[in-house]
């Protein structure tokens, strides 16, 4: 039986456990966030493998250091996959569709910030670089409104603590689907398409994070979308990953990408996905 390490209790850690029960791995929770840490000894059991490096990067540390195992997606995957900027720039390189954008690094000037926005037709969204779960994604509709968000933004990163004092300026495709491919190993095991109700959009919501209200329905992505999916992951090098689609009428780009993304039902992914999952984790945690 193979030792897995988890630094979530949320979804994913509950949906997990049994089915890689089944395929010898037994899962257990580290806990590495919201509690204290003596450094001298270490709280936790020993494990064999990881999955995947803590989302709090300073405590993740010590809890690398103390458990000494690989993880599935380690320290250096998060940091890619968090910075979208770093992301979209990656994939652009490699010839990998991704909207037209602008990383603004604050504090900017008022012309800098004014030929960011000249460069699309507005709206434009304005997005910090590293947030997930869509928090602080916004649009601006003109340019006034535009540089007052600018101007809070400019606020926020005043404070000394802040670690990433950049934000995106982001083309905005208002009838676009938006759909999460998941990544195990180089290989597509499946898809949801994130959908809003009638009634979130009649009230003039546009996000559709999971975590903001929108449903995720499992559907059979096309294989150009599975292959622009697999082709991210792999530019990325990044073994287990969600990529985030927007697909128009006319075009498909990568949007942005989780190097921890939720794991949904079952019946949402290809058949196999726990077959394919468990052999990333054995092939880890003997690499």
């Amino acid at each position: 039986m193979l030792d897995l390490a988890v630094t979530t209790r949320e979804e994913t850690f509950e949906r997990m456990r049994e089915p890689l029960a089944a395929r010898d791995i037994a899962v257990g929770h580290v806990d590495v966030s919201e509690r204290s840490l003596p450094l001298s000894t270490s709280p936790f059991a020993a494990y064999d493998v990881g999955f995947v490096y803590p989302s709090r990067i300073m405590e993740g540390a010590v809890a690398d250091a103390m458990l000494g195992v690989p993880w599935v997606n380690d320290r250096e995957a998060i940091l890619r996959s968090r910075n979208k900027a770093d992301v979209l720039t990656r994939l652009g390189r490699a010839d990998v569709p991704v909207p037209e954008t602008v990383l603004v690094s604050n504090p900017a000037d008022e012309a800098a910030l004014v030929a960011a926005f000249e460069q699309f037709d507005p709206p434009v969204v304005v997005k910090p670089n590293s947030t997930t779960r869509g928090v602080g994604v916004t649009t601006a509709h003109d340019l006034d409104s535009f540089l007052g968000i600018a101007d809070y933004l400019d606020l926020v990163h005043d404070y000394r603590a802040t670690g990433d004092q950049s934000f995106l300026v982001q083309e905005y495709l208002p009838d676009a689907r938006d759909y999460r491919a998941m990544i195990v190993d180089g290989e597509y095991v499946g898809a949801v398409e994130r959908r809003l109700s009638a009634d979130a959009r009649a009230g003039g919501r546009w996000k559709h994070n999971v975590h903001r209200g929108a449903d995720a329905e499992g559907v059979e992505l096309p294989d150009p979308l599975r292959e622009l999916s697999e082709r991210a992951a792999d530019v990325l090098d990044i073994s287990y990953l969600g990529v985030d689609l927007l697909v128009t009428d006319d075009r498909a780009v990568v949007n942005e990408t989780n190097a921890r993304p939720t794991i949904d039902s079952a019946t949402k992914y290809e058949e196999g996905f726990w077959d394919r999952l468990a052999e990333l984790i054995r092939a880890t945690a003997t690499a």
